[in-house]
């Protein structure tokens, strides 16, 4: 079932790259002073942005379509969770992105909101952790 196998592999590259920020790239940034942790943070959720969110995407519509070939349900439940990274992010995460977007590097509370959000991403790798041993399991 390549359609399995292809929303296997898009929920794996959205998981390795929402852990990478989480495990990498998060504690890096949090090392640096107030001005270079913000000039740091800015682009790179930008970039992430455009990278994980199609991701997420193409993983829901793929286990959608392997749901639709089989008529198994954990297709669906990998879905969800991998489109749940939306809504997650577009009603808990933007909050911060907006708080962190207009802040200005003299602010004192830079390093707090940082820590905020990557408490709340984490819940995206582990969301994309999840699809993905959904994924694997409705696989085998």
């Amino acid at each position: 079932m390549i359609i399995g196998q292809l929303a296997l592999i898009a929920a794996s590259v959205f998981a390795g790259a929402a852990i990478y920020v989480s495990v990498v790239e998060q504690p890096a940034r949090l090392s640096l002073d107030a001005g270079p942790l913000l000039a740091e943070w800015k682009p790179s959720y930008h970039r992430g942005t455009a990278m994980q969110a199609p991701l997420a995407l193409v993983a829901t519509l793929l286990g959608i379509a392997a749901y639709v070939e089989t008529f198994d349900w954990r297709w669906l439940l990998g879905a969800a969770l991998a489109l749940a990274n939306w809504p997650f992010t577009l009603f808990v995460i933007m909050r911060v992105n907006h708080v962190l977007e207009g802040m200005q590097s003299a602010d004192a509370s830079v390093h707090a909101r940082v820590t905020e959000w990557g408490r709340l991403h984490a819940v995206r790798s582990a969301l994309g952790v999840a699809a993905t041993a959904v994924f694997l399991w409705a696989l085998h």
